[in-house]
Formats: structure tokens, sequence, C-alpha cells
């Protein structure tokens, strides 16, 4: 898949990293949201020794990509977690932070040169990384049990129109009433937490118009369709 354009990106290193082990493969991105009052303030969070945590990119509101570290590093920004078995994400990912508030400090729509930046970038990503569809995730979706982002109001259908992670197509997909909703969040990657936080993690990814946490026919129909596309 080959993007347009290539990303425009500013050099900010972070000190703040690894290296990777020998027996990992870069096969997940995750996307966060920063979740502070300003991108500077998540620029120099991140750059700071003593915060022990980093991205390899950030995408300020603006559309300006920064590059923390190299994708061949080990970033610190996946935290404790698991996506379809795996344990170590950071290991095996590539991070990118998205400057928005969040939910503590004023949560709002993501801008639309923002969201074209990021879609630029993770074109580029695609394009050197064979990393698929079933491992492009949210922050909330390897961890819902502590985060949210980034969150309900993230364009996520608007990304899998550029090929960029997965979306269900329900005109195709039959809705599977019968079907234990907990098993196929199973099958789609979500680790072992909380039944509620994590249906609620779902709902913020991929239906985002009630993430109340109950379970209904949709919920069960975008789970088969997410569970059948990572069968393959």
């Amino acid at each position: 898949m080959a993007g347009d354009a290539r990303p425009n990106i500013i050099d900010h290193p972070s000190p703040n990293f690894g290296d990777r082990p020998a027996d990992s493969q870069i096969d997940i991105l995750v996307l966060h949201y920063t979740g502070m009052q300003s991108g500077q303030e998540a620029l120099d969070r991140l750059c700071d020794p003593a915060s022990s945590v980093s991205s390899h990119y950030l995408i300020e509101e603006d559309g300006r990509i920064f590059r923390l570290v190299d994708e061949d590093k080990r970033a610190w920004h996946a935290g404790r977690g698991e996506w379809q078995k795996c344990v170590d994400v950071n290991s095996n990912s590539i991070g990118i932070e998205i400057v928005n508030p969040g939910h503590e400090f004023g949560y709002r729509a993501f801008p639309d040169h923002q969201i074209r930046s990021l879609i630029t970038l993770c074109q580029d990503i695609l394009d050197r990384h064979p990393i698929p569809a079933s491992r492009i995730i949210a922050h909330s979706d390897m961890a819902p049990d502590r985060k949210e982002d980034p969150g309900e109001l993230f364009p996520w259908d608007e990304l899998a129109k550029q090929g960029i992670g997965l979306w269900p197509n329900l005109d195709k997909t039959a809705a599977r009433p019968d079907q234990e909703f907990d098993h196929l969040l199973d099958q789609i990657g979500y680790g072992e937490n909380d039944a509620t936080k994590r249906r609620i993690a779902f709902q913020r990814h991929w239906r985002p118009a009630d993430i109340s946490g109950d379970v209904d026919e949709q919920c069960l129909a975008i789970a088969k369709a997410l569970a059948d596309i990572a069968k393959r």
C-alpha cells in the first residue's frame, strides 16, 4: 500500500527508549491520545528522562509530525496490557501519540489536518512494516482496564477507508446473536481484563455511539465481522 505523499517529519529525539529484543518483530501499531493540556506539554514529557515514557511519533493538532524514537528502537508507550496474546507490546510495536486533551482535560474531535497527517504517517509505516490490519489498535484495546485513548471520537472508519486498521462492513455480515460476545472479543485479540471494561474499549473503537458496555445486536454483528477478518 503506497500513500499519496511522504510525511514531513520533524526530528525531536527523546532519550527514553531501549533496544528491541533480538527475536521481536514490528507487527503492532498502537494509536494514543496525549491526554495533556497542550501539545508542547506532551512533547516535553515524552522527552523528559525523568518521565520514563516516550513514543515513536507525536502528531500535533496542526498536523506537524515529530519523530521522537527511531522505529528500530523500543519506545515506552504501551505499558501493561496485551493484544492477540502479545504481552510485551512495546517490543513489537510502533506507538503514535496524537495531541488531544483527552477525557480529563476536555476531550474533543480530532482536527482534519491532524488526521490527514496521521493517515500519511501510518501509510508510510505500513509501506515498511507488514503490520496486519487486526493489529492496528487503540491503546484502550490492549489495556481496557486502565486506558480510554484515543477514545470514541477517533475516526477509525476514516482510517480504514485508507487501508489502516479494520472496520466491519455490516451489509455483508449477518448478526449471530447466539455467538458469545466475550468469546468473539477473545478471537479479535482482547486480553483477559474486566469484562465490562473490555466491552467498553471495544465500543470506543468500533461502536462509539454507545459506550455503556451493554451488548446489543449491533455489537454482536460488529464483533462477528471483526473476528472473521482477524482469522484471515
